[in-house]
């Protein structure tokens, strides 16, 4: 059907310019793209989370089930006294609710590249200047063009991923440390972004009482739950308090909320396969190392970022053999030949092993 003219005037031109987040067809692939956990729950869990969310009341909105979950995940996440939580639809949600918050005359977003493509998103869908600072030729932290753009451009929130994302990398902690200081001392907000913490071997959560202008945001699709889409975020009550109030009522379904009380419930089944992971992540380092022209950098997060002689033949030749990962290197100048390969399992992590070997 043709939509006219006139009703396509209504969009805005800079959402008609932008191009959609893609997902890859994964059917009938080996999925290595997306940074998800590949183990499913146990056969006897399966049927026991079934026959809980057969329970529910799916005729009534959420209620106070929400705030046992919130109370769930502060213990969890082990929150500090005089801090609160925020629920989201998935990270992105919070993303984009911060952006909406902090949408004061002349607000602007700052974040290193590359890096998670929702906070140049958000800014932009917000109608906020985004900021992006080149992260060295190692993926370390520039701190010095970073502090020079804190104090140019006085950002509302400066987003630290932790480890990030592509390049999979815990940072400098002085110079995330640096960065936190100055940001703070020009009254903006700081969002550690610890979407990869199961796997990560440091979080900020150990420092995060230091600085009252500290956001740390996690989610639980890296958990292994990421068909919940369920992220959360932890601040001093008062920050909290007010970030809550452009919230969508009910953003969080009693499905998604009992999905997770119930892996809450389960904390070692996840914990089992965080640490099977991170021995794959370590057994894959170590042969990427060992392939010709191959240059994996260190991770600390589910994923490992390489340089290969030729990414686009080396994505197409895995895709041949049914093989799917993530292509970056068009993101950004610094991932030029670069593939992002989520960890999978040893069977996955083998026969990516195997059909990259054919494919350089």
């Amino acid at each position: 059907m043709t939509v006219s003219p006139a009703l396509m005037k209504r969009i805005r031109q800079d959402v008609k310019s932008m191009q959609a987040y893609a997902i890859q067809d994964s059917a009938g692939m080996v999925k290595l793209d997306a940074m998800e956990n590949p183990h499913r729950l146990p056969a006897d869990l399966q049927k026991a989370l079934g026959e809980r969310l057969g329970a529910l009341a799916l005729n009534r909105y959420p209620g106070d089930r929400i705030n046992t979950l919130r109370s769930r995940l502060a213990d969890y996440a082990g929150m500090p006294q005089g801090y609160d939580i925020m629920l989201g639809n998935g990270s992105d949600e919070l993303i984009s609710l911060l952006a909406l918050a902090c949408d004061v005359p002349g607000a602007s977003i700052l974040a290193p590249l590359p890096g998670f493509v929702m906070y140049a998103m958000s800014a932009q869908l917000q109608g906020l200047a985004f900021h992006g600072v080149p992260l060295t030729a190692d993926f370390e932290l520039d701190e010095a063009a970073m502090l020079a753009a804190v104090t140019e451009h006085k950002p509302a929130i400066v987003y630290l991923a932790y480890p990030n994302n592509p390049t999979g990398n815990l940072w400098n902690a002085q110079a995330i440390e640096n960065i936190v200081l100055a940001q703070g001392a020009q009254g903006g907000l700081v969002v550690m972004d610890e979407a990869y913490q199961p796997f990560a071997s440091q979080t900020y959560m150990d420092h995060i009482t230091r600085h009252s202008h500290v956001l740390l945001m996690r989610t639980l699709s890296k958990f292994g739950l990421a068909g919940v889409r369920l992220g959360y975020m932890i601040g001093p009550t008062a920050l909290i308090a007010e970030i809550d109030k452009v919230r969508p009522p009910y953003n969080i379904s009693v499905l998604n909320a009992e999905c997770a009380l119930f892996a809450l419930e389960h904390t070692e089944v996840f914990a089992a396969q965080a640490q099977d992971l991170r021995e794959q992540r370590e057994r894959l380092l170590k042969a990427l190392a060992a392939l010709p022209g191959v240059r994996p950098f260190p991770s600390e997060a589910n994923m490992i970022l390489a340089r290969v002689p030729d990414a686009a033949k080396a994505f197409d030749g895995l895709k041949a053999h049914r093989v799917l990962i993530k292509n970056v290197s068009k993101m950004h100048p610094l991932l030029n030949n670069c593939l992002r390969l989520t960890v999978g399992t040893a069977q996955e992590n083998d026969q990516m092993l195997a059909a990259l070997k054919e494919s350089l």
